[in-house]
């Protein structure tokens, strides 16, 4: 976008001074109005005076009604510049607003499109990580010798990569069945000692994969053995001699710590400080659900729509508030959920009352 040398925006400066030559054009020409309506009086007083005159004001009264005829043209011509003016006037304001909107729309639309695909290179790190620990050695001998002290062993190796990957609030081995057999933190999270996951769609489909290239990826769901917080689940099965074309032995399941890093992608998007106090910026799952809001309001309660036209990248504006928005290009391997960034800016004061005036 071009600058002014003083930083304004094109477009607003182009707004600024059609207001400017808007309101300089209706002082003028309301000037010239008033000192011919003092000529036409005058011209009115001489017919008056040319009158009382009798023969001898004959050649005054010519002139006086000529003077009277030509404040009458001034009248028609500055009536016409008026009419242009202003109509010239309203189709730049018309212009550089609209150019204006297309710029706003594309800069947000960019943002958002930044912001999920951060959320999308974070997200495909963690397809990476689950099929990756789902043929660590501990994780394996767990399920294919289990015992007591696999277990004990298998939790502590768990503990350990916790320890190293702190976006994890918890990693889950499971059996074929879906209990869980060891944690990464059972003394944090004791619940998982003795849950079964058998009914979740990340296990079931985790053992139903035909390879160890294979994951499951989950939308945003609050997980009550984890202190009911939002988690990204991912998934992957554990198959025998952690070969990728090994037997299922069950299932690894890794619990994304959803809250702080998505704050984190919509804290950080790029605007101003006095954008920001006039933005929304979204996180939204393909059915328009608010995974995170900058505002932390209604997250994963409230539904934020986009018009059935919206699609891809793109923005729009109603309500005195441009959207732009950006549909998840997923990344590698990870194809993405249909997840959305999105943000919603309402417009500056100064655009407000223009709206108003118009």
């Amino acid at each position: 976008m071009s600058e002014t040398d003083s930083g304004t925006l094109v477009p607003e400066r182009i707004l600024e001074l059609s207001e400017r030559l808007s309101a300089v054009a209706g002082d003028k020409i309301g000037e010239i109005s008033a000192i011919n309506r003092q000529a036409k009086m005058l011209a009115i007083n001489a017919l008056i005076t040319a009158a009382r005159a009798g023969e001898a004001g004959r050649g005054f009264a010519i002139v006086a009604e000529e003077f009277k005829r030509i404040a009458a043209e001034i009248d028609d011509v500055a009536l016409a510049m008026e009419s242009q003016v202003r109509a010239d006037l309203a189709e730049l304001s018309a212009v550089g607003g609209a150019i204006l909107a297309h710029l706003r729309g594309q800069r947000l639309a960019d943002l958002a499109l930044n912001a999920i695909e951060i959320v999308d290179r974070n997200l495909y790190e963690r397809t990476c990580d689950v099929r990756w620990w789902a043929t660590d050695s501990a994780v394996v001998d767990c399920l294919a010798e289990p015992s007591d002290a696999a277990s004990r062993h298998a939790s502590q190796r768990l503990g350990v990569i916790l320890g190293a990957y702190t976006v994890y609030l918890d990693l889950w081995i499971c059996d074929r069945e879906g209990r869980v057999v060891a944690s990464g933190r059972p003394d944090r999270y004791p619940q998982a000692k003795t849950l079964s996951v058998a009914q979740t769609r990340w296990f079931a489909e985790a053992l139903r994969t035909v390879s160890g290239d294979e994951f499951v990826a989950c939308d945003i769901q609050r997980e009550p053995a984890l202190g009911d917080s939002p988690v990204a689940t991912y998934a992957a099965a554990i198959r025998q001699g952690g070969r990728s074309d090994g037997a299922p032995l069950g299932v690894l399941g890794i619990h994304f710590d959803w809250r702080p890093q998505a704050h984190a992608v919509v804290d950080g998007v790029r605007l101003t400080e006095e954008e920001r106090a006039r933005s929304r910026v979204l996180l939204l799952d393909a059915q328009g659900r608010v995974l995170a809001a900058s505002d932390r309001q209604g997250e994963l309660e409230e539904r934020f729509n986009l018009p059935s036209e919206a699609r891809g990248l793109g923005s729009y504006a109603a309500d005195g508030v441009t959207v732009g928005y950006a549909l998840t290009p997923g990344y590698e391997t990870y194809r993405g959920l249909g997840w959305y960034g999105c943000i919603l800016q309402r417009e500056p004061d100064g655009a407000a009352r223009r709206d108003r005036a118009a």
